[in-house]
């Protein structure tokens, strides 16, 4: 499989998508640290935002204050979600304990 030849314009308006996401994921990872948004609002938002849902939910809980990668593996196992799992990827019942999860710990 070749990989389609790009012209300088498609390559430079795909390293401006890039950028405009990385700088997004940024301030939403500023955001969850500073507690201006919660974990539980990603979740919630993510069927309007493109960006959220496709993030994956081990990255969302290691943004939250408090909470680093032991501590997201954990949640994660007593939840039964996989680490690869993104958030758009998530069943009903894991969404629906993953909120509990969060707001139990006031995240």
């Amino acid at each position: 499989m070749t990989i389609p030849a790009r012209s300088d314009e498609q390559r430079a308006q795909a390293l401006e998508a890039a950028l405009a996401v990385r700088m997004e994921k940024a301030r939403l990872r500023a955001e969850l640290k500073s507690r201006a948004m919660s974990g539980v609002d990603v979740i919630e938002g993510a069927a309007e935002n493109r960006l959220w849902a496709g993030v994956k939910v081990s990255w969302l809980l290691e943004c939250l204050p408090g909470v680093g990668e032991v501590r997201a593996d954990r949640i994660l196992s007593e939840l039964q979600i996989a680490p690869s799992r993104r958030i758009q990827g998530l069943g009903t019942r894991q969404r629906a304990a993953l909120i509990a999860e969060l707001r139990r710990e006031g995240r």
